[in-house]
């Protein structure tokens, strides 16, 4: 209905509370991860891990990923 409109008519069309209801029945998406892993840090490696995550902008869970990701294609490469 939206895909042949600018973005400015766009947001007309949306900024109208009846245009503003949702449409069909609820579509949940999976997620691409699998369970919570939950895992303990000594407090002053928790502290730089979220300090690198920070200077990263990314959140700690992501950081924690991408330093698992390094590490396994280190050992494989």
């Amino acid at each position: 209905m939206t895909d042949d409109m600018k973005k400015e008519q766009e947001h007309e069309f949306y900024s109208r509370p009846e245009n503003q209801e949702p449409q069909g029945p609820p579509v949940r998406r999976k997620s691409k991860y699998g369970a919570p892993v939950p895992v303990r840090f000594p407090q002053p490696l928790l502290d730089r891990i979220r300090d690198a995550a920070e200077k990263d902008d990314r959140s700690v869970s992501s950081w924690i990923r991408r330093a698992a990701e390094h590490e396994l294609d280190r050992e494989t490469g």
